[in-house]
Order: structure tokens, then C-alpha cells, then sequence
């Protein structure tokens, strides 16, 4: 069976938000994607690999500022130097894919109404439990030593111990998460934007990965 555009997924650039006006004449918030060029630069096969899988690359990268390991495997391949990289998982055989082939953004976009978005969260440094998990302040009268700290975090005799999962003050943000059924409010194929209703995780600048809701278990294969 060949393998369709929508079983993979595509990179950009978040750019930032704005909002627009949709046909009630409605204000829509929306955060606005630049679409890099996304180019085949490997094939993976269940002959050879043991799975379906192709991996797209974005941003074209210079020679200096890559790896050794990432230049030979570009070489390898025959295609050009790129920044980012991902593979996403194909629902099908890879038959009608080719090296060094871009991926046909207004196939991919051709009547998606959602899709999944990965990024990585704004890092916001340590904070406390107040902040983190939106645990109660203490009593703020004379003399309390409570105001924010996180108060007992175990018993003493049984278990002896702190149970894992507690909550505790540690790093907020930074991390890589997925907003999954993002509805795509308008594709423009001239200037390559995408424009998706709401907030996307990141900050300007940040790279985005987008598949169709539905087709690619990002979650699964994409950690």
C-alpha cells in the first residue's frame, strides 16, 4: 500500500501569536507557524530495520556547526546538511518515498482540520510548591514559618521515607509537550504559514513538529 503525505509530519518555527477575524466576524486567537522546507534525508524499512519510518530534516545547517556523526550520516545519504531532524513513524510501507524529496505541504494540509503540536515548554527555573503545583500558602500572622514552604513531606516511623511522586519545589518548564487536536484555522500555501487556534507550547523561534491528528502515534514513537 503506498504511503500517503499525512502519514508523517512536518517542522517549522513558531513565530508567535495574533489574532483574527474568522467569517461571523468572530476574534480568534491564533499562533502562527513558519513551514521549513522538509526534506527526506532517510528511509527506514521493516526489511532493514525492523520498522516503517522516515526521517524529514529542516534548516540547513553548516558544516561547522554539525557533528561528525551527523555529517557522515547526511553524506551517507547524499542530501544536504540540516539543523533539526525527526523521524516519524509510517503507518504504511515506505515504497513511494524517496531521498532528498520534500514533503508535499499542501498534500499534507489538504483538508486537515486538527492536528498534534510538540515543543518544548518556556523553562521557567526552580520554583517552590506554591507556584508549581498550586499548593495553599501558610497563615500569614506574627510569627509563622509557613508562608510558602511545602510543609511535612512523610511520616517519620512508617514508611521512613519519602514516597515517590510526592510533590516538591524542582524546575518548571522546558520540557516537551504535545497539544493534541490543535484546529488548524487557516493554511497559507504562498508564504508556507499555518495558522492554529490558540496557544502552542514554547517561545518565539522555538521548532515545532506537527503530525495529523489521528495518523501518527506521536506519543508512542516520539519520545
Amino acid at each position: 500500500m503506498a504511503t500517503t503525505t499525512k502519514d508523517f509530519g512536518v517542522i517549522g518555527k513558531k513565530i508567535g501569536m495574533t489574532q483574527v477575524f474568522d467569517a461571523e466576524g468572530n476574534v480568534v486567537p491564533v499562533t502562527v507557524i513558519e513551514l521549513a522546507e522538509n526534506i527526506v534525508t532517510d528511509i527506514k524499512t521493516q526489511k532493514r530495520d525492523g520498522y516503517d519510518a522516515v526521517q524529514v530534516g529542516a534548516f540547513r545547517a553548516k558544516e561547522k556547526h554539525l557533528t561528525k556523526a551527523d555529517k557522515n550520516r547526511f553524506t551517507k545519504n547524499g542530501v544536504d546538511l540540516y539543523r533539526k531532524t525527526k523521524e516519524f513513524r509510517a503507518q504504511s510501507e515506505v515504497d513511494s518515498v524517496k531521498l532528498g524529496e520534500p514533503i508535499n505541504l499542501e498534500e499534507f494540509f489538504a483538508d486537515l482540520e486538527k492536528i498534534n503540536i510538540t515543543g518544548t515548554s518556556i523553562g521557567k527555573g526552580f520554583q517552590g510548591g506554591v507556584k508549581l503545583h498550586n499548593m495553599r500558602v501558610g497563615r500569614r500572622s506574627h510569627g509563622s514559618k509557613s508562608k510558602r514552604q511545602i510543609g511535612s513531606i512523610g511520616a517519620g516511623t512508617d514508611p521512613s521515607r519519602v514516597m515517590k511522586g510526592k510533590k516538591m519545589p524542582s524546575m518548571m518548564g522546558n520540557r516537551t509537550v504535545t497539544r493534541t487536536k490543535a484546529k488548524v484555522f487557516k493554511y497559507d500555501a504562498e508564504k508556507r504559514l499555518v495558522l492554529v487556534k490558540g496557544a502552542v507550547p514554547g517561545k518565539a523561534g522555538n521548532t515545532i513538529f506537527i503530525t495529523a491528528n489521528g495518523v501518527n502515534s506521536w506519543n508512542k514513537y516520539n519520545k
